[in-house]
Order: structure tokens, then sequence, then C-alpha cells
């Protein structure tokens, strides 16, 4: 069972970047699809970023595409969101997520079977 730890939230200004972590505690992901999933205030889950198991392959939400860069590290077990240029929109709560088998899909968070508890961030304008 993946059990996964989100850190690295936080309160930054317009424009600033910040550096969002997962990690597996149990290392059983790395086989695993890993994706980031944001919700904002009052708003539905909304998918971030992608990787393969590999992190030979990526995909990116048109929102964040050339501001944030997933990666992955499978020696260490861990995920990482590099986000530059950050707005007030993405103000969220942010969210790691695995899927153990490939569903065909990025984006669809049901694809996903474990998930983080999630860290905050908030950009301020």
């Amino acid at each position: 069972q993946v059990q996964l730890l989100e850190s690295g939230g936080g309160l930054v200004q317009a424009g600033d970047s910040l550096r969002l972590s997962c990690a597996d505690s149990t290392h059983t992901s790395r086989r695993h699809v890993m994706a980031w999933f944001r919700q904002a205030p009052g708003k539905a889950l909304e998918f971030v970023a992608a990787i393969s198991w590999s992190g030979s392959t990526s995909h990116y939400a048109a929102s964040v595409q050339g501001r944030f860069t997933i990666s992955r590290d499978n020696d260490a077990s861990t995920l990482s969101l590099q986000m530059d240029s950050l707005q007030p929109e993405d103000t969220a709560v942010y969210y790691c997520a695995a899927m153990k088998l490939w569903q065909g899909s990025y984006e669809q968070q049901t694809d996903y079977d474990y998930w983080g508890q999630g860290t905050q961030v908030t950009v301020s304008s």
C-alpha cells in the first residue's frame, strides 16, 4: 500500500517560486504513474501534472504548462513539483497521487489509487 506525504507548501507572493515534494514512505510507487492535482476553495479537484513511472514522459494542464515542472526520483521514492511564476489563481491545496495500473489517461482523478493528505499553497497578489 502506497503512502504519500506532501510537503513544501506555503505563502508566497505573485511571481515567486515554490517546490513541492511528495514522499512515498513504503517505496512501492516506483512503477506507478504519479501526478499532482489541486483544489482551490469552492472549486473541483483539478489535474495539474503527471509523470510516467520512468520519468521519461510528463503531461501538464494548459494552465501550468511552461511554469510548472514535474519530476521524480525513484531511488528516493519522491515526486516533486517545481512551480515558477506563481499567480494568485494557483492558490489551492495540492495533492500527489499514484496510479497502480495505466488506465489510458493522466488527467482522470478516478484512475488514481493512492492520495496524499495535501499541502496548502497560497499566492498573494
